[in-house]
């Protein structure tokens, strides 16, 4: 979810790095940027069914009408009613719109029959001037819900963020309304980012309250680094993730990550 508030806010830098990663192929972008370890990555076992699920990174320009209606109406099941009582308010024409933006990328996940059960949609931009992986949306279906799909997804984002310099965070909107979203990503290790806005009073004894919060992961303001994320960034982006905690704290972080001693969802 990302507000028609934070577009207008948006600053878009034209620096190389990121204009070109957005005008790669999909199979560009994931060789150079999504870099899978392996082939395996394109499937994904529902770890309490059985059931087989493919998992393909498709960009905004090639993604098709029906696939594009999956997403919207995914979102709309599992979102409008945030929106609703929002100060942005549910907009399907600009919604739409957006989810057409063209340097976006979709990673969706389909079933046996190809129907879309779940996605997340990311784009390498910039906001406020800093170099970011923003997670426009992430929504899965209810029986695909506290899998560790969702981590799974994030993974994914973190992977992006971590091959595509000089970008060092990975950025996403989350209404205040939406706790169960909040609880998740605060679980993955994200936290407020200071370009978030606060509350403040405004003229004539006015307040102004917002009713969402921008938040943010592996910058200088996350809070933790989960293992769901980490696994998808080089050694390299791990050993950096610790660099100057005490010798004591760095070796139990990544302890930690070695553990997996973060909770799934």
């Amino acid at each position: 979810m990302k507000t028609t508030e934070e577009d207008a806010k948006r600053k878009r830098a034209a620096t190389d790095p990121i204009e070109k990663a957005n005008q790669k192929s999909d199979d560009q972008f994931i060789k150079e940027h999504l870099c899978p370890s392996d082939s395996t990555w394109t499937s994904w076992t529902h770890p309490s069914t059985g059931v087989q699920y493919s998992i393909a990174l498709i960009g905004a320009r090639n993604l098709s009408s029906s696939d594009l209606d999956a997403c919207y109406s995914l979102i709309e099941e599992t979102s409008r009613a945030d929106y609703e009582s929002s100060t942005t308010g549910w907009k399907p024409v600009k919604k739409i719109a957006e989810m057409k933006s063209p340097e976006l990328r979709y990673i969706l996940v389909k079933n046996a029959e190809g129907i879309v059960r779940g996605f997340t949609s990311l784009m390498p931009t910039y906001e406020e001037g800093e170099p970011v992986v923003y997670c426009y949306e992430i929504h899965l279906k209810t029986e695909l819900q506290r899998t560790g799909l969702a981590r799974l997804l994030m993974s994914f984002l973190g992977s992006v963020a971590s091959h595509t310099p000089p970008i060092k965070k990975i950025m996403l909107t989350c209404f205040l309304s939406n706790q169960r979203a909040l609880k998740f990503y605060e679980s993955a290790g994200f936290s407020p980012d200071p370009i978030s806005p606060v509350p403040k009073k405004l003229r004539y004894g006015r307040e102004f309250i917002p009713d969402y919060v921008i938040m943010s992961a592996f910058g200088t303001h996350a809070k933790a680094y989960p293992l769901s994320i980490m696994a998808g960034m080089a050694l390299g982006a791990i050993t950096q993730a610790t660099q100057g905690l005490p010798g004591a704290e760095r070796l139990q972080q990544l302890q930690n990550l070695a553990l997996g001693e973060m909770g799934d969802d």
